[in-house]
């Protein structure tokens, strides 16, 4: 096992990573998706998502912070989004980190949605920056 993997296992282990329809199904949800512009504009977007550059996650969802982003608290239950549900394990860990227990992410990322058949939007979103 590389380093990686353990670290990304290490990550997981204290997730509760959800899969497509479970997301879906929940009222309480803030969906973020992290992916950069390219993947965003040429494979969509899931309807009702936020779209936070990796770079800024932290500053816009600290639940206590000046520059975070407005309806949510600590208890909403944030989805992290990347392409395939890697980079999203390490995001949502670092969530958890800056007080967001709930905080998570999406088996197989945005391609397991699509590949679900769920509702997707157009790509090309602007960040919130």
């Amino acid at each position: 096992m590389s380093k990686l993997d353990a670290i990304l296992d290490e990550a997981r282990s204290h997730l509760k990573r959800l899969e497509p329809h479970e997301v879906l199904a929940l009222e309480d949800v803030l969906v973020v998706d992290i992916r950069p512009a390219h993947n965003r504009l040429a494979e969509g977007e899931i309807e009702n998502s936020v779209v936070v550059e990796r770079i800024v996650l932290e500053w816009r969802l600290d639940p206590e912070g000046a520059w975070r982003l407005p309806g949510f608290t600590a208890d909403t239950t944030v989805v992290v989004v990347c392409n395939e549900g890697y980079s999203s394990s390490l995001a949502a860990r670092d969530l958890q980190r800056v007080g967001l227990p709930h905080a998570t992410d999406l088996v197989g990322g945005f391609r397991g949605w699509r590949a679900a058949g769920l509702p997707v939007r157009e790509g090309g979103s602007q960040p919130v920056v």
